[in-house]
Parts: structure tokens; sequence; C-alpha cells
């Protein structure tokens, strides 16, 4: 793409644009991160390992739990680490909800509601993951329905069933954009999480429900509009990921209100921490098991949409 190459050249002169991932190994490179769309993600996974390479992998790590497991052994055969870059698990307000459950501040947390929603009405744009079918990657249900499964199993663990609504709202769309999950947690939680990119109302986020308060907080992790600004980690320093006090959340107790300061979000620890992977410095950031263990509930959702029943897992 000479467009990227040129932006490659523009904001770090002197790193070099090559054409292959044979290219990159002979150029001496350990490693590899794929992001490419997500119809190509296990195809180039596998030429990666065949190469001997470790990689990561951007979510989700394919199109089906099937594609996905034929990765994660592939890698295990080859003795080559493997990630997959779900890098939600380091926003700042889900980092807050983890420090409010580890805290206990909300005591025996039974329901869980999640939401990524956009406002993007009209025909959709000029975008792969509006323009492909669910079979290459399109659609809200392996876009922004892997980070909300992703997170609500970190918090809260195996999930024993799912129920899940599908919906294409524009007339000209390929793939889902109105997406409802709810599952049911192998611990008895409730889940509830949604992504729409048509929806009006974008200030809800996160409501976490347990006998002694609930934790509520809207709005988004600021991380990525700060890199779509051409702001970095490595520009903005310690003050990177950190949120204004005007969109910290708050635990509710019926009419009474405590505000809870919101984490730094921490995206900028992901690759460090798998570059000490490679290493042999530690474990990598995101286990690929896991990985595959949201794709098997992302599958069951798209059987229970197709269906209109509950999936067992």
């Amino acid at each position: 793409d000479d467009a990227r190459r040129a932006q490659l050249a523009e904001v770090h002169p002197g790193v070099p644009a090559l054409a292959s991932l044979r290219e990159l190994v002979d150029a001496g490179a350990e490693a590899v991160a794929i992001s490419s769309t997500t119809g190509t993600h296990a195809a180039l996974a596998h030429e990666a390992l065949d190469l001997g390479l470790h990689v990561v992998v951007d979510k989700p790590l394919a199109v089906d739990a099937a594609s996905a497991a034929e990765v994660v052994e592939h890698a295990d055969r080859a003795g080559l680490l493997l990630s997959v870059f779900q890098n939600r698990r380091w926003d700042s307000d889900f980092l807050t909800v983890k420090r409010v459950l580890a805290e206990g501040t909300l005591g025996e947390v039974f329901r869980f509601e999640s939401r990524f929603e956009r406002w993007s009405p009209g025909p959709p744009r000029a975008w792969w993951r509006s323009e492909l079918p669910p079979s290459e990657g399109g659609g809200v249900r392996l876009d922004l329905g892997t980070h909300l499964v992703d997170q609500a199993v970190a918090l809260f663990g195996p999930v024993a069933s799912v129920y899940a609504e599908a919906f294409t709202r524009r007339p000209t769309g390929r793939a889902e954009d109105d997406l409802t999950v709810v599952l049911t947690h192998a611990n008895g939680v409730v889940s509830t999480l949604a992504a729409n990119t048509w929806s009006g109302d974008i200030t809800r986020r996160f409501r976490v429900l347990g006998r002694e308060g609930a934790y509520v907080v809207g709005g988004a992790d600021s991380q990525e509009d700060l890199l779509r600004a051409g702001l970095t980690p490595a520009s903005e320093g310690d003050a990177w990921g950190s949120e204004p006090v005007e969109s910290w959340g708050h635990v509710h107790r019926g009419e009474e209100r405590t505000v809870v300061p919101t984490e730094r979000g921490r995206w900028d620890t992901f690759y460090p921490a798998f570059a000490a992977a490679v290493r042999g410095e530690g474990d990598v950031p995101v286990d690929p098991r896991e990985a595959l263990a949201v794709l098997r509930v992302l599958d069951a959702a798209a059987e229970s949409a197709a269906t209109a029943r509950i999936v067992t897992l």
C-alpha cells in the first residue's frame, strides 16, 4: 500500500517496509504482529509460524473457534509463542471494574452489563467490517463483540449458556450491526452485552450490580481517540490513558452516589510484555486459549441468533 509506505517513511524514517513475511524473517525479525482483516488472520498466523516467527494476532484470532484451535495447536507443535491483541483488557474503565470487584465494594455480583455502541447512521461507510459477510470477519459480533465477551469472561469466568439476537439495520448491510448477547456464567453471574453501530445513545458503558451496590460508568476509554489524534504513550508519558474527573464512574446505593476514580488505561503494557515473553522473561499477555474460549462463545452467539434459542456450552 503506497499510502501506508509513505506514512511509515514520514512517521518512522529509516524503518523498512517489507512486502512479505519471508522478507521479514530475512531481515532478522523474531516476531510479527498480524493486524490485517479478520478473515486473513488464521492463514497469516499459520504462515508466520511456519517461518519460525512468534506471533501476535489482532482480535479475533480467527473467524471461528475451529480455525482458531488449529492456529493454537500449530503454535504448540512449533514451540513458538502465540498471543492475541485483546487490548480492551487494559481499558481505563475495565481496569476500574476489576479494582472495584477486587475490593469487594459491591458485595456478591449477580449482573454485569457492558456496551460498545457507536452513532454511525445511514449507509455503511467504505470499511471492510461493514462490507464483508460474517464468514470473512464482517459485522459487530467478531469486532466489538469479541471485546465484550473477552471482558465478561475475564471478569466472571467460563460461560454455561448463550442467548443472542442479531440484526442488520442498514438495508444495504452485509453483516449484523446490532447485537445483544446474554451470557450465563458457570458461577451464576449473568452478563448482558450489546454492540451497535446505529445507537443514538452512546453514553452507557458498564453497569455492575451487586448485593451491596452498583458501579456505573459511561462514555468510552480515551486511548483509541488519543492514537487517532497522533498522540502516543511515548509522547504523553505518565499522562497516557488518564481520564478526566468528569468521566469517572460512581458506586450507587439507591439515591446515594459515591465517585470512583478511574484507573489509567494501559494499552502501552501489551507489547513490552510480549517482547519480554519472547526473551523468556514472562508469560504472553493474553493466553491464546482464552481467545479460543471467547470464539466458542461467539460461535454459540451466532447459532443462537440464527435459531432463536439458548445454546449451552
